[in-house]
């Protein structure tokens, strides 16, 4: 009687926990048990694993095999198991003689003649396995996404024959394989120049990308809203390695192929008004991201925002405040980062402008409604765009591009990570109590405004967030009268609200 443990990743949600792959060849009739609350796709491995071993020149173990994946409790799924148990076999009947086998970590699915084949989520696996300090063999189509993360000990397999010559010292697999670093400068289809006009607006979402503030962009059809909301990416600071990393690893998680050549630039994710709130949110019954994970580190821009239905706006509350999505079911419960950039639009009124007279003050009233008053309350800058005039519209003026607003969002947003550590907009109570102090008439009329213009805590507080920002953009020190006047224009929606209520 042999036994061999094996060590491997489960996935749960952005986790990659241990799972020990234990091998048992026992005496009685022969047969193959996979137990540990494996699925259906788990329990198929037997199957492939056979073939695999047998078609590679291996001897299969006339005897009775039993596979425990622990820890029991915890449920896997997927082929990503299929090379431990492979190497567990080899090991257990003495195939594979490897003191050091402990030090190594296996992940990959086995086609029938024996080849290794990519798994899904492997950046969170490796990522953990680092951790460990262990030297993980992955399939050679993954390889490439897992030179990603520095300093971990990695080893490319293509096929179960690889894997066993390496172990024995026969031929030994190369460490780390090195990939030519494409990653290319930020080369964006769109920029900020393609806009004409609006320069409000402009120095609106200059301020959003610069604090990482929400915004929402309120105007008839045809002022720009969407035009300027998919060019936000190309004003923002270049992620770093953790925040891509961290993003990449979402998308890995639900089998999207990653660009490796533009893998730092920030997604931009605009999902249509019909969607609902399990696909903006995350769920289903094994929980997968959504698309508001699918955004960390970036922009989630919501179109035609009165057309999404209520409910599935209100799921947004928590996580914008969060930056995290909890979700809960009967079998499991998992978290996924949401650190998301929120940009909205909305026309003012049903039938395009709210100063067209085709619409009377309560049907406008109703329409803006179907956006409840919390959610607006945690969007940080809200600005009213004009119609253009056709002299806007003809000119032939060079407006200014996407990398002169950039060098400037840099600026403000380095002045911020060594400052405080993170962007304005994530400031709690407490940090904005050390990072922007008000002088006392500077607090004078910010109460005047605050009780004229009703302010909720929570929009006084962001004013002061964005009233920050203004300031870190003029590489001021403190905050003046002129950044808190500023902030506090822009608050449009809230302006029309009490302007409609008036009648």
């Amino acid at each position: 009687m042999s036994l061999a443990r094996i060590f491997s990743r489960a996935q749960v949600g952005i986790n990659a926990p241990e799972v020990i792959v234990e091998v048992h060849l026992g005496n009685g009739l022969p047969a193959f048990h996979i137990v540990g609350l494996p699925e259906a796709s788990v329990k198929e491995s037997k199957d492939r694993v056979r073939s695999a071993l047998e078609n590679s020149q291996f001897g299969f173990p006339d005897q009775r095999i039993t596979v425990n994946l622990a820890p029991a409790d915890l449920p896997k799924d997927g082929g990503r198991f299929d090379l431990a148990i492979a190497v567990g076999i080899l090991v257990a009947s003495g195939q594979i003689v490897c003191p050091d086998i402990h030090k190594y970590e296996f992940y990959g699915e086995l086609a029938l003649n024996g080849e290794v084949r990519g798994v899904n989520a492997i950046l969170p696996s490796v990522l953990a396995a680092k951790e460990q300090d262990r030297c993980c063999f992955l399939p050679l189509a993954n390889d490439s996404l897992a030179s990603l993360v520095n300093g971990v000990k990695r080893k490319a397999v293509s096929s179960i024959q690889e894997v066993w010559g390496d172990l024995l010292n026969q031929q030994p697999l190369p460490l780390n394989i090195e990939y030519p670093d494409c990653t290319q400068a930020p080369d964006f289809l769109l920029d900020l120049s393609d806009v004409k006009g609006q320069p409000g607006a402009k120095r609106v979402l200059e301020i959003a990308a610069a604090g990482g503030h929400n915004l929402l962009f309120l105007g008839p059809p045809g002022t720009g809203k969407s035009m300027l909301a998919q060019r936000m990416a190309t004003i923002m600071p270049t992620m770093s390695d953790d925040e891509a990393i961290s993003t990449a690893a979402l998308y890995s998680i639900i089998g999207q192929s990653i660009d490796l050549t533009n893998w730092r630039q920030r997604p931009f994710r605009n999902p249509h008004h019909t969607c609902s709130a399990v696909a903006l949110v995350g769920g289903s019954s094994n929980p997968k991201p959504g698309e508001i994970s699918l955004a960390h580190n970036g922009v989630l821009f919501l179109d035609e925002l009165p057309e999404f239905e209520r409910k599935v706006l209100d799921s947004l509350r928590e996580p914008m405040e969060t930056g995290t999505v909890t979700i809960s079911r009967a079998a499991r419960q998992m978290e996924f980062p949401a650190q998301f950039q929120l940009i909205t639009a909305l026309n003012p009124s049903p039938t395009g402008s709210h100063t067209d007279k085709q619409a009377t003050p309560d049907q406008v009233m109703r329409y803006l409604s179907r956006v409840s008053g919390p959610f607006i309350d945690r969007i940080d800058l809200q600005i009213e765009l004009p119609r253009l005039t056709s002299v806007e519209l003809q000119s032939t003026q060079p407006e200014e591009s996407s990398a002169e607003v950039r060098a400037r969002v840099e600026t403000a947003y380095y002045l911020q990570l060594k400052r405080q550590g993170k962007v304005n907009a994530r400031l709690n109570n407490k940090e904005m109590s050390v990072h922007c102090v008000l002088a006392p008439a500077e607090l004078q009329f910010l109460a005047r405004a605050s009780e004229k213009l009703s302010l909720s805590p929570r929009s006084y507080h962001r004013v002061i967030k964005v009233a920050r920002t203004i300031s870190d953009l003029k590489c001021a020190e403190n905050i003046s009268l002129n950044e808190l006047k500023e902030a506090l224009n822009y608050r449009a929606f809230e302006r029309l609200i009490a302007q409609l209520t008036k009648y």
